[in-house]
C-alpha cells in the first residue's frame, strides 16, 4: 500500500517530473475585452460549418466516427493537387506535430528555431527527446549553414514564423530542405494570410511534411482540426502512431464544410490582411519597428513619446493595454523577441479601439 507520506508525482518517468508544459494565451473572464492575444480570427467561419455540424448531431453521435476522416483526406487532397494518401487529419495541426516528434525523434533530437512555437519544445519533453535550437538574428533570414550542421533527423520550421509573422520564399525552403539530412516540417499555420506555401513543393521533395491548422483563417479555433501533407510513406507511419478515432464526428463534418468553402476562406483572408497591412503602416508612422508580415498578427517594436525602444518599454505598454481590457502577447524570455509586442488582427472596431488606447499612452507618457 502506498505510504501517505509518498507523492504520486515521485513515480511518473523522471523526463516528465522535469517538463515544463505550455503555457496558452491569457483567456479572459468576463466581458468588455478585446481579445487579440492567441490569433484567433475576428470573423465567424463559413456559415457552411454551423449548418453541416447541426446536420451530424443527432442519432449518429452515439457511433464513432471515421477512424481515418477520409472524407476531409479526400477533398484536402483536391485542394492542395496531392494524393488522399499523402494527407492525414487530427485534433489541431499540435496533433499532428505530436505523431511527427512520435514517430522520427527519440533516439536522436529534433531541430528547431528561435524564436518560433513554444510547443516543439514541450513535445519533444514529453516523448523524452533531446532538441536542437538554432537561432535567427534580427534579420530574420533562415541561417542555412547552422541549420545544415545540426545533428537531428526532424527539424520544425514554422513559416510564416510566429512570433514575428515573417514568411520564407520557396526557394529558401528548398535550398534548406535539400541540404538537411532528414524530415523538414514547414508549419503553416498562417499559410493562409502569406504569399507563398510549401505544398507545391511536395511533388519534388519526399522529405518535407507541411502541417495546416484551421484555427486561423477558417475562424475553427474552438473545433480543433489540423492536417499534414507528405509523402505517403510518412503518412502511413503517422497513422501507426495516430489515435484510432483522433476526430470527432462533428469536427469532420465542420472541417469539411469549411474546407469546401473556399470562396468564404479567401474573402475573409483578404480582408484580414488589408487591415493587418494598414496598421502595420500606420504604427510605422510612429517610428515604430514592424516585421513585414505574411500572417494574420503584427510583430511591433514599440516606442514611447520620448522616442524609446527596449524591453521596459514594451512592458509597459503591454501592462497599459491589459489594464484597458486589451489583451495582446509579450515574449520577455528571447533577447531577439523581449522588446516586442505581437497584436493580432481583430476586427475594424477591435483596432480601433487598440489604435486609440496606443494613442492615450503615448500622451500619457
Amino acid at each position: 500500500m502506498m505510504s501517505l507520506t509518498n507523492s504520486p508525482f515521485e513515480y511518473a518517468l523522471p523526463h516528465i517530473q522535469k517538463l515544463r508544459g505550455y503555457t496558452p494565451g491569457f483567456q479572459p473572464k468576463g466581458d468588455g475585452w478585446v481579445k487579440i492575444n492567441t490569433n484567433e480570427n475576428p470573423y465567424p467561419p463559413s456559415p457552411a460549418v454551423e449548418a453541416a455540424i447541426k446536420e451530424a448531431m443527432g442519432d449518429a453521435l452515439r457511433l464513432y466516427p471515421d477512424p481515418r476522416s477520409d472524407a476531409l483526406r479526400e477533398e484536402a487532397a483536391k485542394l492542395h493537387g496531392v494524393s488522399s494518401e499523402q494527407v492525414i487529419f487530427g485534433n489541431g495541426s499540435d496533433d499532428i506535430l505530436n505523431l511527427l516528434v512520435r514517430a522520427f525523434a527519440q533516439e536522436s533530437p529534433a531541430g528547431y528555431l528561435l524564436p518560433s512555437y513554444s510547443l516543439y519544445p514541450v513535445l519533444c519533453g514529453i516523448q523524452g527527446t533531446g532538441t536542437v535550437e538554432v537561432p535567427f538574428d534580427r534579420s530574420m533570414k533562415l541561417p542555412f549553414d547552422a541549420l545544415a550542421k545540426i545533428e537531428a533527423k526532424i527539424l520544425f520550421v514554422t513559416s510564416p514564423n510566429a512570433p514575428t509573422g515573417v514568411g520564407f520564399s520557396n526557394a529558401d525552403l528548398s535550398r534548406l530542405i535539400e541540404t538537411f539530412e532528414g524530415i523538414v516540417v514547414v508549419d503553416e499555420a498562417y499559410a493562409d494570410f502569406a504569399e507563398e506555401n510549401a505544398t507545391e513543393l511536395l511533388a519534388k521533395y519526399r522529405n518535407l511534411v507541411v502541417t495546416r491548422t484551421f484555427s486561423k483563417s477558417y475562424g475553427l479555433a474552438g473545433l480543433r482540426l489540423g492536417y499534414g501533407l507528405a509523402d505517403k510513406d510518412v503518412i502511413s507511419l503517422l497513422d501507426r502512431v495516430r489515435d484510432s478515432y483522433n476526430v470527432n464526428r462533428l469536427s469532420q463534418a465542420g472541417g469539411l464544410a469549411a474546407l469546401k468553402d473556399q470562396r468564404y476562406l479567401k474573402a475573409v483572408a483578404e480582408k484580414i490582411c488589408r487591415t493587418r497591412d494598414y496598421y502595420r503602416a500606420e504604427w510605422e508612422k510612429l517610428g515604430w519597428f514592424c516585421y513585414p508580415s505574411q500572417s494574420n498578427f503584427l510583430f511591433v517594436e514599440p516606442r514611447n513619446a520620448a522616442g524609446e525602444a527596449g524591453p521596459k518599454v514594451a512592458q509597459e505598454l503591454f501592462e497599459y493595454l491589459k489594464a484597458n481590457k486589451i489583451l495582446i502577447r509579450y515574449f520577455p524570455s528571447n533577447p531577439l523577441t523581449e522588446s516586442f509586442l505581437r497584436i493580432s488582427v481583430g476586427d475594424e472596431d477591435q483596432m480601433l479601439r487598440v489604435s486609440e488606447t496606443i494613442q492615450k499612452w503615448l500622451k500619457n507618457a
